[in-house]
């Protein structure tokens, strides 16, 4: 499938007028983000959308870092999988010197050769830092597991071994693969006019050559078979990271929305089934959550836990026996219409401001979301039945194709975690500090 193609007589432009600050709010986003990776160069994508906004205009990063603070602005880049977005803020009255200064960074990056290995060691002391995140290690192997063989499973940022193939040429041509104007899509929030805002992208889509849209290729993935289990052995742990999880949900499912409430339900408040099973009744874990993110292909259904070292093994029992009990009984009357209102309720801080507001109409368009999935979401909502939702937890939830991941000391807590899992498949140990 590919991602939504922009207007032909130009860019997909958004825009959410706003007088409440002077200030602008911009975004220019790509349709493709680490998934261009090329094979055996993860982290590419990555390097070469941070290098374009050291580089911009052939300039020094140094001197970039000026002009943005001069300008009373701020710039960021953010890559995943499925996208690139440049997001930046600034004062009305200085927005055409910033649009100015964006469209060095999209169209005329300078990729300085010096830049780059600059930011291939920073890249390097992240991934060295991030070791010590007990919390980042265990997101990094549940994805590898569970998306094993799968574009989803590669690691955005790239590895150690992956880092050094990475050569300036690498990001020239992936460059020029993937900024072309049929990419782009522009939103703009606060006080700039839809006539200003269009004006804007059109002269930085026109800075780039015209090219064939990027085409989002990745296949959906496949449940893993059995319950697998993998310890991510770290020494000297006292306390463990538990996630627990399968493939989950996506916005075209029809049953997508019964699933959001019965899992906030489950494991979606402070005051869910998880959190008071773990935490209130048994003290073992500080939080205890259950997520349904989205992206263009089915994203993983997960369960986070991190109680102490002596604790992981009951956790994990109980967490499974709690996702059984979930999926053959589902949720009570009294839950869903707490749900319900919860999630409507709290659903206005997510369209609170202009910037959130298009920041949502970016999202459906990047992510491919049914149309008017924003727009009737409260109706969504509240239209969810609860035969509804338990039909959509025992059809979406899995019970069997499972990856269990620990960071722990694998000698102390191994096998009291092997045998808290029933009919387990498969398991392996894997060093904290390996790629």
């Amino acid at each position: 499938m590919t991602a939504a193609a922009p207007p032909k007589n130009g860019p997909t432009v958004l825009v959410e007028h706003s007088t409440d600050l002077p200030l602008v709010s911009i975004s220019v986003a790509l349709r493709l983000g680490a998934l261009a990776d090329p094979p055996g160069a993860e982290g590419a994508t990555r390097l070469l959308a941070r290098l374009m906004k050291r580089s911009a205009g052939g300039r020094s990063a140094e001197a970039i870092d000026a002009e943005i603070d001069a300008l009373g602005s701020a710039l960021s880049v953010d890559v995943s999988a499925s996208t690139i977005v440049f997001h930046g803020t600034v004062i009305a009255r200085s927005l055409p010197r910033f649009a100015e200064l964006l469209l060095d960074v999209v169209a005329r990056p300078g990729l300085d050769a010096g830049e780059l290995a600059l930011l291939k060691r920073e890249t390097e002391a992240e991934l060295v830092e991030a070791l010590d995140d007990d919390r980042t290690l265990a997101r990094r192997w549940f994805r590898r597991s569970l998306f094993a063989g799968h574009p989803y499973g590669r690691p955005v940022a790239g590895t150690a071994q992956t880092l050094p193939a990475i050569t300036q040429e690498t990001l020239r041509a992936l460059y020029r693969q993937l900024f072309v104007r049929e990419n782009l899509s522009f939103a703009f929030a606060g006080h700039v006019r839809e006539a200003e805002a269009r004006a804007i992208a059109e002269r930085i889509a026109a800075a780039l050559p015209s090219g064939p849209a990027a085409v989002d290729q990745t296949p959906e993935p496949a449940a893993p078979r059995g319950r697998r289990l993998v310890i991510v052995d770290k020494p000297d742990r006292t306390q463990s990271q538990i996630i627990i999880g399968g493939l989950g949900s996506h916005p075209r499912d029809p049953d997508h929305f019964p699933l959001i409430v019965a899992n906030t339900a489950f494991g979606g408040t402070f005051t869910a089934r998880l959190m008071q099973e773990v935490r209130s009744k048994r003290g073992w874990s500080y939080g205890a959550y259950s997520s349904l993110p989205y992206d263009r292909r089915r994203q993983a259904f997960s369960m986070w836990t991190f109680p102490k070292a002596a604790d992981a093994a009951e956790c994990i029992k109980l967490e499974l026996d709690l996702l059984a009990r979930w999926r053959e009984d589902g949720i009570s009357e009294e839950e869903l219409a707490w749900c319900k209102g919860y999630l409507v309720r709290s659903h206005a801080f997510a369209v609170d401001t202009a910037s959130k507001r298009v920041g949502l109409m970016l999202d459906a368009a990047l992510y491919e979301l049914p149309p008017g999935y924003h727009e009737r979401y409260l109706d969504s909502i509240k239209a969810v039945t609860l035969e509804a939702a338990n039909r959509a937890v025992r059809a979406r939830i899995p019970e069997s194709e499972l990856v269990v991941t620990v960071v722990g000391t694998e000698p102390v807590i191994g096998d009291a975690v092997r045998t808290a899992i029933p009919n387990l498949a498969e398991h392996e140990v894997v060093p904290y500090d390996r790629d």
